[in-house]
């Protein structure tokens, strides 16, 4: 399918950090999405940890603890996004709650959708099962089987080159469905695919990541946990919760991913952008 013309843009027109600092006064608190008597669902923020770890011992922002602070009870993770991945995070609020949310999880009947900004056209449709070896596991240790669904939503073809045999430098707006649960999954299979996502340090392209940073004027990943389904552990309804853009405006980083895609140019590709809450699973 050929892909439409974009309209020209400058890259310094829209710059995506021009929020204040510190627009609001007082204690940051969490954005809670759902609260029962068994689990809390939250909106987390880029940058934060979801719990405190040996091996970040100068992070100040921890999920778990300012969350616990914030109900005035005590909570327990269940699952876990990666520190620059913002959105949807689920906690329990008791034992046998943590034990039949954690086995949600572990028996994949909780079902995530992500939002991703990639580099290059993603087709409309990619079914990538590649295996991945534990980042901390011994080098001869098996890979573990992983599987993740991406479909392509949008295009943007940008006007400037940051590859000199191109033209112009294109990007994607991307929905990750993981099948499994392997730590950097969405990441490391769109690397695999040769779409990394933007502002991956670990599993992107640096000088990609820092040319982009440069051009927008913000360093940061682009990778957006949008919904969860899963069964409530009371009563085994199926739940749904997202982190919707178009609900969360007040928020500053989602406030860069509206600024980016308000951007000129942006194409819809084979499937339409993902509705309110939508799972399409």
């Amino acid at each position: 399918m050929p892909v439409p013309d974009v309209l020209p843009l400058l890259p310094t027109d829209l710059p995506l950090n021009d929020q204040p600092p510190h627009a609001a006064a007082g204690p940051e608190l969490l954005h809670i999405l759902h609260q029962d008597d068994d689990m809390v669902v939250v909106y987390k923020p880029a940058g934060w940890l979801v719990h405190r770890t040996a091996l970040a011992r100068h992070e100040t922002r921890f999920v778990l603890q300012h969350l616990r602070d914030q109900i005035g009870r005590h909570v327990w993770p269940v699952h876990r996004l990666d520190q620059g991945t913002c959105g949807v995070l689920v906690f329990s609020l008791h034992k046998e709650a943590t034990q039949k949310l954690t086995a949600a999880f572990a028996e994949h009947r909780a079902h995530k959708h992500y939002l991703a900004l990639a580099r290059g056209w993603v087709p409309g449709h990619i079914n990538v099962d590649h295996a991945l070896h534990p980042d901390d596991a011994p080098p001869d240790a098996p890979a573990q089987p992983a599987q993740t669904l991406l479909r392509g939503l949008a295009r943007l073809d940008w006007p400037e080159s940051y590859d000199p045999r191109h033209p112009s430098t294109r990007f994607s707006l991307v929905e990750a469905f993981p099948r499994t649960g392997r730590r950097h999954q969405i990441r490391r299979h769109l690397k695999h695919t040769a779409h990394p996502i933007l502002g991956d340090a670990t599993h992107g392209k640096g000088p990609l990541n820092r040319w982009w940073a440069e051009r927008i004027g913000l360093q940061r990943l682009w990778l957006h946990g949008h919904a969860l389904e899963l069964p409530h552990p009371a009563t085994g309804e199926r739940m749904r919760f997202c982190a919707d853009w178009r609900q969360l405006g007040h928020v500053p980083e989602v406030q860069q991913w509206q600024r980016l895609m308000a951007l000129p140019g942006w194409q819809s590709g084979p499937n339409p952008l993902p509705p309110s809450c939508g799972m399409a699973l």
